[in-house]
């Protein structure tokens, strides 16, 4: 588990242009990196207005997901066959934290992930709604892995507005600019227009959508109709701008 603290969030945020091009968010390459048909954070929101029965209802929902077989087959059916998937889970501009590390998803042991995923506990403290945080965090995070692909993916899933930390906007074009996609659900329990707000702040790239669950009962079909969506392949051409498969 990857603890992301308030220092290594706020450099990597308000840093601008000159802490973006540091050694530190830009590490060598590694010529043994494994390429992987596809990178995906799954980032959770687990602010105040998550409470307990709101968080087991989204990490058993997407646990139940990678136990589906249209998950799985779509899984199988890119030309590596294999993914790699993170779960971030997230609050305020303080509190990111990677409860599973990437962690390298095939056809066969979809199952057992989904079982690993479902059965995370909670570790990111209670805290405000910092959406921006958690991509700058992310950001970090691919830069960190050890994989490959051409397809790099953020899934950012919450109730509410970014309303602490750095700005969404920002956050999320620094995100696109190196060929990260960031999508959304927005769950409309508490806000009936969260997903505008997500569709104008908080998702961008190539093949970028908005999803939207009605509220946390409704996140199961939501989360599992997004997977689909981000797992299958599409040839990178027709996303329209390549996607480099490390910062340059």
């Amino acid at each position: 588990m990857i603890a992301f603290n308030r220092r290594s969030v706020l450099k990597t945020a308000f840093g601008g242009i000159g802490a973006l091009c540091g050694a530190a968010l830009f590490p060598r390459r590694s010529e043994a990196l494994q390429v992987l048909d596809l990178q995906l954070i799954l980032a959770i929101d687990c602010s105040y207005s998550v409470d307990a029965r709101e968080y087991n209802l989204q990490v058993g929902a997407i646990g139940d997901a990678f136990r589906q077989e249209e998950i799985r087959r779509a899984i199988g059916e890119g030309p590596t066959g294999s993914i790699a998937i993170s779960l971030l889970q997230w609050s305020s501009e303080y509190s990111q934290v990677m409860a599973l590390p990437w962690t390298r998803v095939t056809e066969q042991n979809a199952p057992a992930v989904g079982e690993q995923i479902a059965a995370l506990p909670r570790l990111t403290a209670d805290g405000a709604t910092s959406m921006a945080a958690a991509v700058y965090a992310s950001i970090d995070h691919f830069n960190a892995s050890e994989f490959q692909s051409t397809r790099r993916t953020i899934d950012i899933s919450a109730d509410g507005r970014n309303n602490n930390g750095p700005y969404m906007p920002q956050a999320r074009d620094t995100a696109t600019a190196n060929g990260i996609t960031i999508n959304g659900l927005a769950i409309l329990l508490e806000d009936p227009t969260l997903d505008y707000y997500f569709k104008h702040n908080v998702v961008g790239g190539p093949g970028s959508f908005v999803e939207k669950a009605t509220d946390y009962e409704d996140f199961r079909r939501a989360i599992r109709r997004k997977l689909l969506r981000e797992i299958q392949y599409v040839p990178v051409a027709s996303l329209g701008n390549p996607i480099g498969t490390r910062f340059r």
